[in-house]
């Protein structure tokens, strides 16, 4: 089975924009929206991998914070690991 692309990126922007705690919605979703269209169809795998881990580790990993978890290096997660949210 085949996804196209523009329904696979509407699922990331949707699974980032609700995961359940205000903080992580407007972290993950400005995220993706500022890095959706600039990954590479190969790279949106990665970015639904991100996705799959839960709030309090994607928060710890992406403040540099001790993790109880593991969370792969590869260039989703350096990008989010370096992203900073501003709010506007």
């Amino acid at each position: 089975m085949t996804i196209n692309i523009k329904d696979l990126k509407n699922k990331i922007i949707y699974r980032a924009n609700y995961r359940g705690t205000k903080e992580m919605d407007k972290l993950l979703g400005s995220f993706v929206k500022i890095y959706i269209d600039q990954l590479i169809e190969d790279d949106l795998p990665l970015l639904c991998d991100l996705l799959d881990y839960d709030d309090e580790n994607l928060y710890k990993f992406n403040q540099g914070l001790h993790l109880t978890i593991e969370i792969k290096s590869n260039k989703v997660t350096e990008l989010f690991k370096n992203y900073k949210y501003v709010s506007v």
